[in-house]
């Protein structure tokens, strides 16, 4: 049994990754701004009012925190925003950089005391961050800070290797969630969260800093 702790656990990917977790028997440290019903229910740690933006409630996680080991980190919380260029919103773009990329770097950093070797970090990311697969353009704030995202976290597994901490960054694929304004082309969370748990199961140090689709392909930077 292992212990996770996941950001952004109160619906979509988030929440369904508790849920298998939980079924599983692994425990639970669930992370949100604000908790659900369906989140309560399935009898983990949750932990509400933890905005990752918010030094200071990551900070009194930390606290909470204190002498637990964690296994493995999956960063999932995250903000989608569009940003045609026809619209460009500068604030909306340093928003989705301040959630997407800055504050999954800076809640790592916040629980390194809590990781060891053998823990995983997961850096839930997209293949819109790739530069060689853009062929739609548009979405710039979202494009742009999951590009940054993939930097911090190729950087993040070169610095956590000689700690025996192993990174990957994956790709959910098109999930139908809020966040994707539950789009009828996506795949199901269970569906995406069956591929990327299967991607954590067999992330090693020799593996570290891959970007992974949940299907298992190698994507492209």
């Amino acid at each position: 049994m292992a212990t996770y702790l996941v950001t952004g656990a109160n619906r979509g990917i988030g929440l369904e990754y508790c849920r298998k977790l939980a079924k599983r028997g692994d425990e639970v440290i669930a992370t949100c701004r604000s908790s659900e019903l369906e989140l309560d229910q399935l009898g983990v740690r949750v932990e509400s009012g933890i905005d990752v933006t918010s030094g200071e409630s990551v900070v009194q996680l930390i606290k909470k925190l204190s002498g637990i080991k964690i296994d493995v980190l999956i960063q999932n919380a995250g903000l989608l925003e569009n940003n045609p260029l026809t619209e460009l919103d500068p604030e909306s773009i340093r928003r989705q950089f301040e959630v997407n990329a800055l504050s999954p770097l800076c809640f790592t950093r916040a629980v390194l005391n809590n990781l060891s070797k053998g823990s995983k970090i997961i850096l839930m990311t997209s293949r819109m961050g790739s530069i060689e697969d853009n062929s739609s353009g548009g979405s710039y704030g979202y494009r742009m800070s999951k590009a940054a995202l993939c930097m911090a976290g190729k950087s993040l597994a070169i610095d956590l290797k000689p700690n025996g901490i192993a990174v990957a960054l994956l790709h959910p694929g098109l999930v139908t969630t809020r966040m994707t304004s539950f789009t009828p082309y996506g795949i199901s969370p269970a569906k995406s969260v069956e591929g990327l748990l299967q991607r954590i199961d067999s992330l090693t140090i020799e593996t570290t800093g891959s970007f992974w689709h949940a299907n298992g392909e190698i994507l492209p930077w």
